[in-house]
């Protein structure tokens, strides 16, 4: 719930931005009778993005407890690990020219369908993201709960927009998503950890089998602080030396490299 929680609401606040700068230029531009054309273009690309994810669920959960399920699994962590962490430094070094970048696109738009086309493949792109790594942190926990922390992230990236635009609340963007880049590390480290088991278990993986530890007796994975803990860092309760190594590796390789990219600018 955590998890999906923080990445919608990373991926909504990001999708609002842009929004909002498409609205912006359609002002600028005079041309605000266009603005349907981007609500059209916002629906579909929500609408898709949800169907997408519905269909690889089910279709998922079609091989539920077999061997196939598990190597899907695996795919999709890893998979889900690359696009992560590579999002999250791409939006990092883009930041800062993601208004320009989307202005400029916005400006040579001159029909309302290019208008819509521009919103529905710009948004379109968030909801596929949010998709996918929802569906990988779906095989980690409830699926009502992955479901209401997505509900809840999408509802407080709109507040926080409304907040931002309507209320005038500043908001310093370099510390959230600082913020939210950790976190999101933080994930991915689990995601990966997860990966390693499952291969090891597959016999993928033959060395590195040897438990670093075993906490199941005070704190399992499948009770609510355990699972919790699990979902937001990646705990396990038996992991594997490789495991507990590739998730140390991850994460302080990562979040140096993060940190150094989101210092406070010298003056």
């Amino acid at each position: 719930m955590l998890a999906t929680y923080v990445l919608f609401l990373r991926e909504g606040l990001e999708a609002s931005l842009i929004v909002s700068i498409l609205f912006a230029v359609l002002r600028q531009l005079g041309q605000m009778k266009q603005a349907r054309a981007i609500w059209t273009g916002v629906g579909l690309a929500v609408l898709g993005s949800i169907l997408s994810g519905v269909l690889i669920f089910t279709l998922v959960h079609a091989y539920a407890n077999t061997t196939g399920q598990t190597i899907f699994e695996t795919c999709t962590y890893l998979v889900a690990v690359v696009l992560l962490t590579s999002m999250t430094f791409w939006m990092q070094k883009h930041s800062r020219s993601l208004k320009k970048e989307i202005t400029v696109k916005a400006q040579a738009a001159g029909s309302g369908f290019a208008f819509g086309l521009l919103a529905f493949t710009c948004v379109g792109r968030e909801g596929v993201e949010s998709a996918f790594f929802t569906l990988a942190f779906a095989f980690q926990t409830n699926g009502w709960l992955l479901l209401f922390g997505g509900l809840l992230g999408v509802l407080s990236s709109v507040v926080l927009c409304v907040l931002i635009y309507r209320l005038g609340y500043r908001l310093d963007y370099r510390i959230f998503f600082r913020v939210m880049g950790i976190l999101l590390l933080f994930f991915a480290a689990g995601l990966l950890a997860d990966a390693v088991q499952n291969m090891q278990q597959l016999g993928w993986i033959a060395f590195g089998t040897a438990p670093l530890w075993n906490t199941s007796h005070f704190l399992s994975e499948s009770s609510t602080i355990g699972d919790l803990l699990h979902s937001f860092v990646g705990y396990a309760e038996e992991p594997s030396v490789l495991q507990g190594t590739l998730y140390a590796l991850f994460l302080i390789i990562s979040c140096s490299l993060f940190g150094w990219m989101t210092r406070k600018p010298s003056s």
